[in-house]
């Protein structure tokens, strides 16, 4: 993938599918164009989708990096954003065409397919195919798509990757062994995960998603190129060209280059791993701050060796991090939660403090989830998740394990299994899904570390 420089779930309240910003950053709103001069909207009505990439809520929080982009275009216009959700790429050009909104804020394809009905504007994404490889020094890397021939490739069923696969295949003159995945049970998040785990040898993605997944995981090759480059962009409709020449002239500002640098690192580079340095473990401890974890803990009811290993998994016990979300300190607290509890990025620095305010976290967590779960030791496991995911996500897998014939009272087999649904589209998108996209299988593994951790613990004094 290459992209180009150029060219509220608060605490207890869920966040609604429409946003408004409102920005507070005077900027020029005039537009001169090949059909005069226009001002801009004192609303910027934006449509996307849910994606890894584009937008998704991630701890309460709405992140992504069309979005941030989109949001920074109105800080500096000086503009209302209202931005949409749209549950296809084809309906989010339907409320284009129909003046519903005024841009598409998502990667919309540059071809002849959308040509009439979207003007392409703003950042402009590169994508290919990629093969996906483990670079783990024990086997030589395919450098070469003829190294394919007598290899296993494992893509998505009834996919473009499996037709890119197969034809290719027919171009080599046969010998790749393709093994298609039903999407029901896998989908490309999945088979990435599974050849870093060593599962599968091969599969095939976007580079977008590619890069995205090698933050995740370091151990990985996405180099080798499979297919030819597709363009595509944000878009706006045919008859306002002016709207896209000012987000054009935009997008070229040194200042908005910078911001872009920024995203794409952020976004694509980064890596997603837990900060922190690790810690060893001295007899009879469970962590550097013992005395620390069991008088907050006791003040709130709440199990202290549980709280010591979700800071374990969440900081390795450095209240000095930094995560690539923003999130900080010992706790790993996101921004947003940290003014909602009054405190600021910089005092969830301190330990006591991020402590205190994690506490109260899980407090208001755990009445919210006492309707859904009324276990009290088995809705632990719902707050953890929720601590780690946000709450919507959480309350979207109970209402997927519910439809689809699961216990939405039970963590383990039942709501675990639906949360990493949260990754797929057939069950994002579902009608009882109402905060889209979340890396499920993220969740789904801090639950499981934060729980081995807390056995550990147990034997400890």
């Amino acid at each position: 993938m290459l992209r180009r420089l150029t060219g509220l779930l608060t605490l207890s309240v869920l966040l609604p599918a429409i946003a408004t910003i409102s920005c507070g950053r005077s900027g020029n709103r005039e537009t001169v164009s090949e059909t005069g001069s226009h001002a801009m909207p004192d609303t910027l009505r934006v449509v996307t989708l849910y994606s890894p990439a584009s937008y998704f809520i991630y701890r309460g929080q709405e992140m992504g990096y069309d979005y941030e982009l989109v949001t920074a275009l109105a800080v500096d216009k000086d503009l209302i954003l209202k931005v949409d959700v749209a549950p296809s790429l084809q309906r989010a050009v339907e409320m284009l065409d129909s003046g519903k909104v005024d841009l598409i804020a998502y990667e919309v394809p540059v071809t002849a397919e959308y040509r009439e009905k979207v003007i392409p504007c703003g950042p402009e994404n590169i994508t290919t195919q990629v093969l996906v490889q483990p670079r783990n020094g024990e086997t030589t890397l395919i450098t070469d798509v003829t190294d394919l021939v007598g290899r296993d490739v494992y893509v998505e069923a009834e996919s473009k990757y499996e037709a890119r696969m197969n034809n290719l295949n027919h171009e080599l003159g046969g010998g790749i062994r393709i093994h298609p995945v039903s999407r029901d049970t896998m989908i490309t998040e999945d088979l990435i995960t599974m050849v870093s785990e060593g599962k599968i040898p091969l599969t095939v993605v976007d580079s977008d998603i590619a890069n995205i997944n090698k933050t995740y995981y370091s151990d990985l090759d996405v180099g080798l190129q499979l297919s030819l480059e597709q363009r595509s962009a944000w878009g706006v409709a045919p008859d306002r060209a002016w709207l896209a020449d000012s987000i054009n002239a935009w997008i070229n500002t040194d200042i908005t280059r910078g911001q872009q640098a920024r995203l794409l690192k952020r976004y694509f580079e980064l890596s997603k791993n837990e900060p922190g340095s690790g810690y060893v473990s001295t007899a009879g401890r469970v962590s550097p701050f013992d005395e620390l974890f069991r008088s907050a803990a006791q003040e709130y009811d709440w199990d202290w060796k549980l709280l010591a290993s979700q800071a374990y998994v969440e900081s390795k016990f450095d209240s000095t991090a930094v995560s690539w979300a923003g999130a900080r300190g010992l706790m790993q607290i996101m921004p947003r939660t940290a003014r909602g509890y009054g405190q600021t990025a910089k005092t969830v620095m301190n330990k006591e403090t991020a402590i205190d305010t994690s506490l109260r976290l899980l407090r208001d967590l755990d009445r919210s989830l006492l309707p859904y779960v009324p276990d009290d030791d088995e809705r632990k496991k719902f707050v953890i998740a929720s601590y780690n995911s946000g709450l919507a996500h959480v309350l979207d897998a109970i209402a997927l394990a519910r439809k689809y014939g699961l216990d939405p009272q039970k963590w383990d087999d039942n709501v675990a299994k639906a949360i990493l649904w949260k990754s797929n589209p057939k069950y994002f998108r579902d009608p009882v899904v109402k905060f889209g996209y979340s890396r499920g299988r993220e969740t789904y593994d801090y639950v499981n570390r934060v729980y081995d951790y807390y056995a550990k613990s147990k034997v400890k004094a």
